[in-house]
């Protein structure tokens, strides 16, 4: 079986969790004896070469219709966020104020739009125009063989938001559970507190320095700053204290050992499907604080300590409790039962096998 993943244009030069999504469903797929290749939107593709089309991140519905062909059967994997909480009540400028009076899909066009015309992304289907946020993304749901969500509730956000013709099946995000290994012997730095994202207003940033400033707590943020959000960064560093340190996009290898000594990792962002690096923190023995939005609560039930966003005490609060606790093993083992990429590639694989048995 030979698939072609088809994602954003910008999946390596613009890097978020979907670029480890897609490299570690690739790698694992491959290691059952499926061929993968990952194809960016803007490539020319020899579309008979694939017995079955995978596109990532339905939200960018302009970068799949292009390379939808009615003798090929394709799936999509959802990757559904919703960026609006952030875009409606705390983006700035007149961006911030013209998103306040548009829904989510509407919010979702004009971004799209307005990357295109700025030259930032490429607007590959000019349908789009016309179609629409929400048009698109339903045509796409209802010619797709097969969708694949990071959770149940996921799953339900696309039955709520859209009309699902076809089965949607839940498989949850992942980690390598073998670079990410624990060792006991260790102790952690109670005071150490890690923040692991690339940094820009949904991640919130700014309101985990405003609420760790000068504290007992270190806090390392390790990431670059997202394209477009530079601004951001800037006020980030100016009102960081002396215990806050930046530290730039290092690979997943050195980030072991940072995980390691950390007692804390927290993700206090306006939406997160699970966050990528609290998996990877929590198998390395790190309590985790995570926002209270998206689907995080199905990802670390009891297991995680949750706080507001939008409020610095709440995350301060959230921070204190994790660095006072006790780890709690059985996070760990739940990680490393229930998110690895092989488990995830299991999944998908009898997906495109039950697929391709009905053509």
């Amino acid at each position: 079986m030979r698939v072609a993943f088809i994602t954003r244009s910008t999946l390596y030069t613009v890097r978020g969790g979907d670029t480890f999504q897609v490299a570690q469903t690739a790698r694992h797929l491959e290691q059952l004896g499926i061929e993968v290749d990952i194809l960016l939107t803007d490539e020319a593709i020899d579309y008979d070469r694939y017995d079955l089309l995978h596109f990532f991140n339905i939200i960018r519905p302009a970068d799949i219709l292009c390379h939808i062909r009615p003798d090929k059967p394709f799936v999509v994997s959802s990757l559904l966020v919703d960026y609006s909480g952030y875009d409606k009540h705390h983006r700035k400028g007149i961006t911030g104020r013209i998103a306040r009076f548009l829904s989510p899909g509407a919010i979702e066009y004009c971004k799209t739009i307005a990357r295109y015309l700025l030259g930032k992304d490429k607007l590959m289907t000019k349908s789009y125009l016309w179609k629409g946020q929400q048009g698109s993304v339903q045509e796409i749901l209802d010619k797709t063989s097969l969708v694949f969500s990071n959770s149940s509730m996921e799953s339900h956000e696309l039955a709520t938001q859209y009309q699902l013709k076809t089965d949607c099946i839940s498989v949850p995000n992942g980690l390598d559970a073998e670079l990410f290994s624990f060792d006991e012997a260790l102790k952690k730095d109670e005071r150490l507190v890690l923040c692991v994202a690339r940094i820009e207003g949904i991640k919130n940033q700014l309101n985990l320095i405003k609420a760790l400033n000068d504290t007992p707590y270190r806090l390392l943020i390790i990431g670059d700053h997202a394209p477009g959000h530079a601004d951001y960064y800037q006020e980030c560093r100016r009102v960081a204290s002396a215990n806050v340190e930046f530290i730039e996009h290092i690979p997943q290898t050195e980030l072991v050992h940072y995980y390691q000594r950390a007692k804390v990792h927290i993700l206090p962002s306006w939406f997160e499907t699970c966050g990528l690096s609290s998996l990877e923190a929590g198998a390395m023995g790190c309590n985790i604080v995570i926002t209270d939005k998206g689907y995080t609560r199905e990802y670390y039930g009891d297991y995680a300590f949750y706080c507001d966003p939008g409020n610095p005490s709440s995350i301060l609060d959230a921070v204190e409790h994790a660095a006072q606790s006790v780890f709690r093993a059985d996070l760990r083992e739940q990680i490393l039962t229930n998110y690895t990429w092989d488990r995830a590639a299991a999944s998908i694989a009898r997906g495109y096998k039950k697929i391709l048995r009905s053509i």
